[in-house]
C-alpha cells in the first residue's frame, strides 16, 4: 500500500516551485490532492486560474488524483471553501500543507506599510485561517466519536529562524509561523492530528527575486530520478513522510530541508544565566556584569 493511500491533502501556493513539488510528491505516494493558488505574482498582484491547473494537470497525467482551487488563503471564507471542497469531493480532510507566500523585500526605511502588511496577511493569516477551518472539521469528527490522524505542515524559512536583511516583513511573518506551529501542536494533539513546520530551501520565484540568485526551477523541470540540490522538490519527501500515519510520534517541531542535509531545528533554549541574589539589578553596574558573566566579550558584532 502507498504511504498516502486514502489520504486527502490541501496544499496551498501549490501552482508554483515548492508548493507544486509537494503536491506532486503527496499524489505520487497516494493522496488526493486539493492543488491551492490563487495565481498571484511573486510580490501578491493579480490573480490567474492556470497556475494551479497546471500542476492538476501533471497530477491526472501521471495517474494520480487533484482538483483545482484558486481561493485567496488569507480570505477566512476562501479559506473556508478550501477544506469544504476537500471534505465535498473526497470525504474528508487528512492533511493540510500551508505554502503560499509572497515576498516584498527591501530594508526597513524604503518598506511601505502595504509591503508590510501584505507579506504578514498571505504568510499568517494565510496560515492560520486554513488551519483554523480545518482544526473545526477535524473537532467535529472526533466529536462525532471517530478515531483518525491528522496534520498540519506550515512552512518557515531561514530569514523567519535566523533573520535576513531587507526582509523585516517576511522573516517576521516565518518566525510567527515557527511560534504558531508550536502553539496549534498542543491545542490539536488530543485530536490525534500533528502540527510541524518544515524549512526548505530551493531556486523558486521568491529566491529569484533576490540579487545574484540561481535561476529559477520549477519541480517538473528535473527529470525523475536526477539531482539538483536547489530542485524545490528537495524537501517533498519530508512533507509526505510528515503527512504520514509513521508521523505520528513527531509534533511541534520545525525541521529544515537544505540540499541534501535534513537539520532538527532546537530553537530557543536556555543559554547562560545570570542571577542577582534576589537583588534589584542595577543599570549602572548590569553591563559588566552581562560583559563579565554572560556574554564573556565587550566586543562589537555579538549577533554575529
Amino acid at each position: 500500500m502507498a504511504l498516502l493511500s486514502g489520504k486527502v491533502a490541501v496544499v496551498t501556493g501549490a501552482g508554483h516551485g515548492i508548493g507544486r513539488a509537494h503536491a506532486l510528491e503527496l499524489a505520487k505516494h497516494g493522496a488526493s490532492v486539493v492543488v491551492n493558488d490563487l495565481g498571484t505574482s511573486v510580490a501578491g498582484d493579480g490573480a490567474d486560474q492556470n497556475a494551479a491547473d497546471l500542476t492538476v494537470a501533471l497530477i491526472t497525467e501521471r495517474g494520480g488524483a487533484a482538483v483545482s482551487n484558486y481561493d485567496d488563503v488569507s480570505n477566512y471564507d476562501g479559506a473556508h471553501r478550501m477544506v469544504a471542497q476537500a471534505v465535498e469531493t473526497y470525504g474528508k480532510l487528512d492533511v493540510l500543507v500551508n505554502n503560499a507566500g509572497i515576498v516584498r523585500d527591501t530594508a526597513i526605511w524604503n518598506m511601505t506599510e502595504a509591503d508590510f502588511d501584505s507579506v504578514l496577511k498571505v504568510h499568517v493569516k494565510g496560515t492560520w485561517a486554513p488551519s483554523h477551518h480545518a482544526a473545526r472539521h477535524w473537532r467535529e469528527r472526533a466529536k462525532a466519536g471517530e478515531v483518525f490522524t491528522g496534520r498540519v505542515i506550515n512552512t518557515t524559512s531561514g530569514a523567519g529562524l535566523v533573520g535576513n536583511f531587507g526582509q523585516t516583513n517576511y522573516a517576521t511573518a516565518k518566525a510567527g509561523i515557527a511560534g504558531f506551529t508550536q502553539t496549534l501542536s498542543l491545542e490539536l494533539y488530543k485530536l490525534g492530528v500533528t502540527v510541524n513546520a518544515v524549512g526548505p530551501a530551493a531556486a523558486t520565484r521568491i529566491t529569484g527575486t533576490m540579487p545574484g540568485a540561481p535561476a529559477v526551477i520549477e519541480a517538473d523541470d528535473v527529470p525523475e530520478g536526477e539531482w539538483n540540490r536547489m530542485d524545490p522538490a528537495v524537501s517533498s519527501p519530508l512533507v509526505a513522510w510528515l503527512a504520514s500515519d509513521e508521523s505520528q510520534h513527531v509534533t511541534g517541531q520545525v525541521i529544515r530541508a537544505v540540499a541534501e542535509d535534513i537539520v532538527w531545528m532546537e530553537g530557543w533554549s536556555e543559554g547562560a544565566k545570570l542571577s542577582n541574589g534576589g537583588q534589584r539589578w542595577d543599570a549602572e553596574k548590569l553591563g559588566m556584569q552581562l560583559a563579565t558573566d554572560l556574554f564573556k566579550t565587550r566586543a562589537p558584532g555579538l549577533r554575529y
